[in-house]
């Protein structure tokens, strides 16, 4: 299901992959407990959310408002590691998202008993 995602270009994205960090993030809300990890279409393809969020990982593009807002719902403030709204970039988020991920896919293991 993951797909090969453009490297960035010193440190931009394309405006598709911004979008599809918004779209990721919209997943993550509707996540439930238990399901697959979701995924959203990034430039006719299909890729886990969690792939979305490590592309952006050194993304330098500052996150707009509108993204801010969500974030604020789900990520606690000190996780995005910026001292004023107007400087989170792609990278602060996509790090605080990609870790809320690998939280919620832990969860998901079984326990293995010795």
């Amino acid at each position: 299901m993951t797909s090969l995602l453009p490297p960035l270009h010193e440190g931009h994205a394309p405006i598709y992959l911004h979008n599809a960090f918004q779209d990721a993030v919209d997943a993550f809300e509707d996540w439930i407990a238990g399901a697959d990890e979701p995924a959203v279409d990034v430039n006719g393809k299909t890729t886990r959310i969690s792939v979305v969020f490590r592309r952006l990982w050194s993304c330098t593009d500052p996150v707009p408002m509108r993204t801010i807002d969500a974030l604020n719902v789900l990520v606690p403030e000190a996780r995005l590691e910026r001292r004023e709204t107007r400087n989170t970039t792609y990278a602060h988020a996509a790090r605080a998202m990609r870790s809320l991920c690998e939280q919620r896919l832990k969860r998901r293991l079984p326990v293995v008993l010795p």
